[in-house]
This record gives structure tokens, sequence and C-alpha cells, in this order.
């Protein structure tokens, strides 16, 4: 599409939405949201760049294949999984490691590597079809 508007607006929104995306990460992250509604978010970002810009220009952005970013994402919830057996509980059990950073105890653990290969298929996984399709014409 060739729409100078659009183009202005996707400029604008573009940066808004990636951050509004890891705003929706980490919000749902002990909260609901987390990695789906933030990889939507994400990737309805780079389909509104491809829109304005051709999926040729989203690609070399993106700089990673949608495909492969699908199998990064399966690779770390796996990944998540197997820590909890390693650590010998039952698949998928959140291990936690609550480190002090400027005196304020953090809580990180496998449910955000999870969360992280979450994100990852859903944006790939919506790519990778959005892209599809826009290069089927």
């Amino acid at each position: 599409m060739n729409s100078m508007i659009l183009r202005t607006a996707t400029r604008l929104l573009f940066p808004l939405l990636l951050i509004f995306s890891v705003f929706l990460f980490f919000r749902g992250h002990n909260e609901p949201g987390g990695g789906f509604i933030g990889g939507l978010v994400g990737a309805a970002a780079f389909v509104l760049f491809a829109i304005a810009f051709g999926t040729e220009v989203t690609r070399k952005l993106l700089r990673m294949d949608p495909r492969v970013m699908v199998g990064w994402g399966l690779f770390l919830a796996l990944v998540s999984g197997i820590m909890s057996m390693i650590a010998g509980d039952a698949f998928f059990t959140g291990q936690w490691a609550l480190p002090v950073v400027f005196g304020n105890e953090l809580h990180v653990g496998t449910p955000l590597i999870f969360d992280i290969g979450v994100y990852l298929v859903v944006v790939g996984f919506t790519l990778a079809v959005i892209f599809a399709l826009e290069e089927e014409d």
C-alpha cells in the first residue's frame, strides 16, 4: 500500500507498539497477560510495518526468519520444563531464584523463560502466516 499517511503513522506507532508489547510481557509475568498477549501486540507492530512498507523491508527489519523464531520459542519453553525435572520436580514446575538487586529481591524463574518462549512462538507464527499470505499475491 502506497499511502504517505499510513507510512507516517506507522513510523510513530511502530516503536510505541513494541514498547507496549514489552510492557504487556513483563506485566503479565506475575499477572494475567504475559508472553501470549505481548507477542500478539509485537506481531501487530510488524504486521502494520509490513502493510505500510512491504514484506521484504519488514523481513530485513526483523533480521530473523519467523520460522526460526518459532523454533527458538519452542526450545526455550521446553528448556523451562526440563529445568524443573533437573531440579527433581514435575515438568513445568516453577523454579525460582531470588537475587537481591539494589536492595530489592527479584523473582526470576523458569516461568519467565517459558513466557519468553511463548512470546517468540506467537510473534514468529503470526508473522510467518502473514508474510506467507502477503507474498502469495
